[in-house]
Protein backbone atom coordinates (compact mmCIF):
# COMPACT_ATOMS: atom_id res chain seq x y z
CA UNK A 1 0.00 0.00 0.00
CA UNK A 2 1.25 3.47 -0.88
CA UNK A 3 0.53 6.39 1.43
CA UNK A 4 0.59 9.68 -0.44
CA UNK A 5 -0.18 13.25 0.57
CA UNK A 6 0.78 14.99 -2.70
CA UNK A 7 -2.20 15.78 -4.93
CA UNK A 8 0.03 15.80 -8.00
CA UNK A 9 1.56 12.40 -7.28
CA UNK A 10 -1.78 10.79 -6.39
CA UNK A 11 -3.36 12.16 -9.56
CA UNK A 12 -0.46 10.97 -11.69
CA UNK A 13 -0.57 7.45 -10.26
CA UNK A 14 -4.31 7.18 -10.86
CA UNK A 15 -4.02 8.49 -14.42
CA UNK A 16 -1.37 5.87 -15.13
CA UNK A 17 -3.62 3.18 -13.64
CA UNK A 18 -6.53 4.21 -15.86
CA UNK A 19 -4.25 4.24 -18.92
CA UNK A 20 -3.22 0.66 -18.09
CA UNK A 21 -6.92 -0.31 -17.97
CA UNK A 22 -7.13 -0.78 -14.23
CA UNK A 23 -10.55 -0.34 -12.61
CA UNK A 24 -10.33 2.20 -9.80
CA UNK A 25 -12.70 2.18 -6.83
CA UNK A 26 -12.62 4.91 -4.22
CA UNK A 27 -13.87 5.24 -0.65
CA UNK A 28 -13.79 8.86 0.57
CA UNK A 29 -13.44 9.09 4.37
CA UNK A 30 -12.49 11.37 7.23
CA UNK A 31 -10.65 8.52 8.93
CA UNK A 32 -10.89 6.97 12.39
CA UNK A 33 -11.93 3.75 10.70
CA UNK A 34 -14.55 1.40 12.10
CA UNK A 35 -16.23 -1.74 10.78
CA UNK A 36 -18.50 0.33 8.54
CA UNK A 37 -15.51 1.82 6.74
CA UNK A 38 -13.89 -1.60 6.46
CA UNK A 39 -17.04 -3.06 4.92
CA UNK A 40 -17.00 -0.34 2.25
CA UNK A 41 -13.33 -0.97 1.53
CA UNK A 42 -13.72 -4.73 1.24
CA UNK A 43 -16.69 -4.38 -1.10
CA UNK A 44 -14.92 -1.78 -3.22
CA UNK A 45 -11.82 -3.98 -3.43
CA UNK A 46 -13.90 -6.78 -4.93
CA UNK A 47 -15.15 -4.43 -7.66
CA UNK A 48 -11.79 -3.11 -8.83
CA UNK A 49 -8.13 -3.72 -9.53
CA UNK A 50 -7.06 -0.57 -7.66
CA UNK A 51 -8.61 0.64 -4.43
CA UNK A 52 -8.04 4.23 -3.33
CA UNK A 53 -9.13 5.45 0.11
CA UNK A 54 -8.94 9.14 0.90
CA UNK A 55 -8.49 10.26 4.50
CA UNK A 56 -9.12 13.96 4.98
CA UNK A 57 -10.91 15.76 7.79
CA UNK A 58 -12.52 18.40 5.61
CA UNK A 59 -12.67 21.80 7.35
CA UNK A 60 -15.16 23.14 4.80
CA UNK A 61 -17.96 20.88 6.04
CA UNK A 62 -17.74 21.93 9.69
CA UNK A 63 -19.65 24.95 10.94
CA UNK A 64 -18.79 27.34 13.79
CA UNK A 65 -18.80 25.57 17.13
CA UNK A 66 -18.77 22.08 15.58
CA UNK A 67 -16.17 19.43 16.32
CA UNK A 68 -13.50 20.05 13.67
CA UNK A 69 -10.74 20.62 16.23
CA UNK A 70 -11.59 17.48 18.19
CA UNK A 71 -12.69 15.09 15.44
CA UNK A 72 -11.18 11.70 16.40
CA UNK A 73 -7.99 10.72 14.58
CA UNK A 74 -5.53 7.83 14.73
CA UNK A 75 -3.54 7.88 11.51
CA UNK A 76 -1.22 5.01 12.41
CA UNK A 77 -4.13 2.71 13.23
CA UNK A 78 -6.03 3.80 10.13
CA UNK A 79 -3.04 3.05 7.90
CA UNK A 80 -2.72 -0.42 9.39
CA UNK A 81 -6.41 -1.18 8.92
CA UNK A 82 -6.38 0.14 5.35
CA UNK A 83 -3.45 -2.11 4.51
CA UNK A 84 -5.25 -5.11 5.99
CA UNK A 85 -8.32 -4.30 3.84
CA UNK A 86 -6.24 -4.41 0.66
CA UNK A 87 -6.14 -0.68 -0.03
CA UNK A 88 -3.64 0.12 -2.78
CA UNK A 89 -3.41 3.88 -2.25
CA UNK A 90 -4.18 5.75 0.97
CA UNK A 91 -4.47 9.40 -0.02
CA UNK A 92 -4.03 11.84 2.88
CA UNK A 93 -3.88 15.34 1.39
CA UNK A 94 -3.03 18.46 3.36
CA UNK A 95 -5.65 21.16 3.91
CA UNK A 96 -3.34 23.79 2.43
CA UNK A 97 -3.22 21.80 -0.82
CA UNK A 98 -6.94 21.17 -1.04
CA UNK A 99 -7.80 24.76 -0.10
CA UNK A 100 -4.84 26.95 -1.10
CA UNK A 101 -4.67 30.63 -0.19
CA UNK A 102 -7.38 32.56 -1.97
CA UNK A 103 -9.57 29.51 -2.56
CA UNK A 104 -13.05 30.63 -3.65
CA UNK A 105 -14.68 27.91 -5.78
CA UNK A 106 -17.57 25.86 -4.39
CA UNK A 107 -19.96 23.15 -5.53
CA UNK A 108 -23.50 23.04 -4.17
CA UNK A 109 -26.39 20.74 -5.02
CA UNK A 110 -29.14 23.20 -4.22
CA UNK A 111 -32.15 20.94 -4.66
CA UNK A 112 -31.11 18.49 -1.94
CA UNK A 113 -28.75 20.34 0.39
CA UNK A 114 -31.32 22.32 2.38
CA UNK A 115 -33.36 19.44 3.79
CA UNK A 116 -32.71 17.32 6.92
CA UNK A 117 -29.11 17.88 8.10
CA UNK A 118 -28.71 20.71 5.61
CA UNK A 119 -31.34 22.75 7.45
CA UNK A 120 -29.45 22.33 10.73
CA UNK A 121 -25.88 22.65 9.40
CA UNK A 122 -25.80 25.54 6.90
CA UNK A 123 -22.99 25.14 4.38
CA UNK A 124 -22.23 21.57 5.43
CA UNK A 125 -23.18 19.93 2.16
CA UNK A 126 -21.51 22.65 0.12
CA UNK A 127 -18.30 21.60 1.85
CA UNK A 128 -19.03 17.91 1.24
CA UNK A 129 -19.88 18.36 -2.44
CA UNK A 130 -16.83 20.53 -3.05
CA UNK A 131 -14.30 18.18 -1.48
CA UNK A 132 -15.78 15.10 -3.15
CA UNK A 133 -15.77 16.88 -6.51
CA UNK A 134 -12.08 17.74 -6.02
CA UNK A 135 -11.26 14.16 -5.00
CA UNK A 136 -13.06 12.78 -8.05
CA UNK A 137 -11.14 15.17 -10.30
CA UNK A 138 -7.84 14.02 -8.80
CA UNK A 139 -8.44 10.27 -8.55
CA UNK A 140 -10.93 9.79 -11.40
CA UNK A 141 -12.42 6.60 -9.94
CA UNK A 142 -14.74 4.34 -11.90
CA UNK A 143 -16.74 3.67 -8.71
CA UNK A 144 -17.09 5.66 -5.49
CA UNK A 145 -18.59 3.95 -2.46
CA UNK A 146 -20.53 5.64 0.36
CA UNK A 147 -22.37 4.32 3.41
CA UNK A 148 -26.13 4.78 3.54
CA UNK A 149 -26.10 5.90 7.17
CA UNK A 150 -25.27 9.26 5.58
CA UNK A 151 -28.19 8.84 3.18
CA UNK A 152 -28.48 12.52 2.32
CA UNK A 153 -24.77 12.76 1.54
CA UNK A 154 -24.99 9.74 -0.76
CA UNK A 155 -27.87 11.06 -2.86
CA UNK A 156 -26.34 14.56 -3.00
CA UNK A 157 -23.10 13.16 -4.41
CA UNK A 158 -25.05 10.97 -6.82
CA UNK A 159 -26.98 14.04 -8.02
CA UNK A 160 -23.78 16.09 -8.36
CA UNK A 161 -22.22 13.40 -10.54
CA UNK A 162 -25.26 13.28 -12.82
CA UNK A 163 -25.56 17.05 -13.09
CA UNK A 164 -21.86 17.58 -13.84
CA UNK A 165 -21.58 14.59 -16.23
CA UNK A 166 -18.85 12.97 -14.16
CA UNK A 167 -17.65 9.56 -15.29
CA UNK A 168 -18.05 7.77 -11.97
CA UNK A 169 -20.64 5.38 -10.56
CA UNK A 170 -21.74 6.41 -7.05
CA UNK A 171 -22.65 3.34 -4.98
CA UNK A 172 -24.51 3.35 -1.65
CA UNK A 173 -23.92 0.43 0.70
CA UNK A 174 -26.08 -0.59 3.70
CA UNK A 175 -25.47 0.82 7.15
CA UNK A 176 -23.27 -1.35 9.36
CA UNK A 177 -24.49 -1.58 12.94
CA UNK A 178 -23.26 -2.70 16.31
CA UNK A 179 -24.85 -5.85 17.72
CA UNK A 180 -27.38 -3.69 19.61
CA UNK A 181 -28.38 -1.75 16.49
CA UNK A 182 -26.39 1.48 16.91
CA UNK A 183 -25.21 2.71 13.52
CA UNK A 184 -21.42 2.72 13.41
CA UNK A 185 -19.88 6.18 13.29
CA UNK A 186 -16.51 7.69 14.15
CA UNK A 187 -18.35 10.13 16.42
CA UNK A 188 -19.61 7.27 18.60
CA UNK A 189 -16.22 7.61 20.31
CA UNK A 190 -17.57 10.75 21.99
CA UNK A 191 -20.32 8.85 23.83
CA UNK A 192 -19.94 8.37 27.57
CA UNK A 193 -20.60 4.89 28.98
CA UNK A 194 -24.09 5.92 30.05
CA UNK A 195 -24.86 7.53 26.69
CA UNK A 196 -23.60 4.47 24.85
CA UNK A 197 -26.04 2.29 26.80
CA UNK A 198 -29.01 4.37 25.69
CA UNK A 199 -27.83 5.16 22.13
CA UNK A 200 -29.35 2.00 20.55
CA UNK A 201 -32.76 3.57 21.20
CA UNK A 202 -32.11 5.80 18.17
CA UNK A 203 -32.39 2.80 15.86
CA UNK A 204 -35.10 1.14 17.92
CA UNK A 205 -37.27 4.22 17.43
CA UNK A 206 -36.85 3.90 13.67
CA UNK A 207 -37.74 0.21 13.81
CA UNK A 208 -40.81 1.16 15.86
CA UNK A 209 -42.02 3.64 13.23
CA UNK A 210 -41.38 1.14 10.46
CA UNK A 211 -43.62 -1.36 12.25
CA UNK A 212 -46.31 1.30 12.61
CA UNK A 213 -46.08 1.93 8.87
CA UNK A 214 -46.32 -1.80 8.14
CA UNK A 215 -49.40 -2.05 10.35
CA UNK A 216 -51.16 0.56 8.23
CA UNK A 217 -50.27 3.96 9.65
CA UNK A 218 -49.24 5.99 6.58
CA UNK A 219 -50.01 9.59 7.54
CA UNK A 220 -46.63 11.27 7.48
CA UNK A 221 -47.22 13.75 10.29
CA UNK A 222 -48.64 11.07 12.58
CA UNK A 223 -45.59 8.86 12.01
CA UNK A 224 -43.29 11.75 12.83
CA UNK A 225 -45.22 12.58 16.00
CA UNK A 226 -45.20 8.95 17.14
CA UNK A 227 -41.44 8.70 16.53
CA UNK A 228 -40.91 11.93 18.45
CA UNK A 229 -42.99 10.53 21.32
CA UNK A 230 -40.88 7.35 21.29
CA UNK A 231 -37.71 9.37 21.77
CA UNK A 232 -39.24 11.54 24.47
CA UNK A 233 -40.28 8.40 26.32
CA UNK A 234 -37.09 6.38 25.77
CA UNK A 235 -34.40 9.05 25.29
CA UNK A 236 -35.66 11.94 27.41
CA UNK A 237 -32.11 13.30 27.74
CA UNK A 238 -31.72 13.66 23.95
CA UNK A 239 -31.85 17.00 22.16
CA UNK A 240 -33.82 16.37 18.95
CA UNK A 241 -32.55 18.10 15.80
CA UNK A 242 -35.19 16.62 13.53
CA UNK A 243 -37.50 13.66 13.08
CA UNK A 244 -38.83 13.42 9.54
CA UNK A 245 -40.41 11.05 7.03
CA UNK A 246 -39.45 12.08 3.50
CA UNK A 247 -39.24 10.84 -0.05
CA UNK A 248 -36.02 8.83 -0.17
CA UNK A 249 -34.86 10.40 -3.43
CA UNK A 250 -36.05 14.02 -3.28
CA UNK A 251 -36.07 14.39 0.54
CA UNK A 252 -39.35 16.26 0.23
CA UNK A 253 -42.33 15.63 2.49
CA UNK A 254 -45.83 14.66 1.45
CA UNK A 255 -49.09 14.01 3.29
CA UNK A 256 -48.77 10.24 3.08
CA UNK A 257 -45.73 8.02 3.52
CA UNK A 258 -45.25 5.39 0.84
CA UNK A 259 -43.31 2.16 0.55
CA UNK A 260 -39.76 3.35 0.06
CA UNK A 261 -40.15 6.54 2.10
CA UNK A 262 -37.27 7.34 4.43
CA UNK A 263 -37.61 7.91 8.17
CA UNK A 264 -34.63 9.98 9.28
CA UNK A 265 -33.52 11.37 12.61
CA UNK A 266 -30.76 13.52 14.04
CA UNK A 267 -30.33 14.06 17.76
CA UNK A 268 -27.71 14.85 20.33
CA UNK A 269 -26.77 12.72 23.30
CA UNK A 270 -24.55 14.92 25.41
CA UNK A 271 -22.09 16.45 22.94
CA UNK A 272 -22.52 13.67 20.38
CA UNK A 273 -24.70 14.25 17.33
CA UNK A 274 -26.13 10.98 16.02
CA UNK A 275 -27.94 10.47 12.71
CA UNK A 276 -29.74 7.39 11.44
CA UNK A 277 -32.44 6.39 8.99
CA UNK A 278 -34.59 3.49 7.85
CA UNK A 279 -36.60 2.77 4.73
CA UNK A 280 -40.31 2.22 5.30
CA UNK A 281 -41.13 -0.87 3.27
Amino acid sequence: MEIISSCDIAGKLCRQSRQSNQIISMVPTMGYFHAGHMSLMRWAKEQSTMLVVSLFVNPAQFGPGEDFDRYPQDLERDARLAGEAGVDLLFMPRAMDMYPAGYSTWVEVESLSHFLCGSKRPGHFRGVSTIVCKLFNLIRPHKAVFGQKDWQQWIIIRKMVRDLNMDVEVVGRPTIREADGLAMSSRNAYLSDEERKSAPQVYQGLVHVRELFRSGQTERKMLENLLLKYYRDNLPQAEIDYVQVVDAQTLETSRQARSGSLAAVALKLGRTRLIDNILLK
